[in-house]
C-alpha cells in the first residue's frame, strides 16, 4: 500500500514539475520590470493553471498520507531501536577506570613485527 502511494507521489512530483515548466513566464521576476496591468487585473485561469492546482493538491494529499502511514508503522518504536536492530545497548563497565585499551591498538603489521607508537610514519630502508 505504502509503495503504491509512494509511486503515485513520485509521478505527481514529476508531472507537477513538467506542468510548471510548460507555463508561460509572465516576466518581471519578483515584481521588477514591466508586468503590464497584470498586477491590477485578475488573470484568467488557464488550463495549465488549473492542472497545476489539481496536481499540487494531490501532491500534498499523498504527502500527508505517507506521513500518516509512516507514523503508524513507527508507533512505539525508537529510532535507536531501529539502528541497533532491537538489541539492547551494550553495558558500560561497572567501574569507570576499567577501559579495554587493547581494542584501541592497530593490528600487527603484515611483516609480523609489532609497531610501536613511537615508530616513524615512513618505513626505514632495510
Amino acid at each position: 500500500m505504502q509503495n503504491v502511494i509512494l509511486i503515485v507521489h513520485l509521478l505527481l512530483a514529476l508531472s507537477l514539475i513538467g506542468v510548471v515548466l510548460l507555463q508561460r513566464s509572465e516576466g518581471g521576476g519578483l515584481g521588477m520590470g514591466g508586468g503590464g496591468g497584470a498586477m491590477s487585473q485578475r488573470a484568467a485561469a488557464t488550463a495549465l493553471g488549473k492542472i497545476t492546482w489539481i496536481l499540487a493538491i494531490c501532491f500534498i494529499a499523498t504527502s500527508l498520507t505517507l506521513t500518516i502511514l509512516a507514523a503508524q508503522d513507527a508507533s512505539g518504536v525508537s529510532v535507536m531501536d531501529r539502528l541497533t536492530g532491537g538489541a539492547p545497548a551494550a553495558e558500560e563497565p561497572s567501574t569507570p577506570g576499567e577501559i579495554d585499551t587493547d581494542s584501541l591498538l592497530p593490528p600487527p603489521s603484515a611483516s609480523g613485527r609489532e609497531t610501536s607508537p613511537d615508530a616513524p610514519l615512513v618505513p626505514r630502508a632495510d
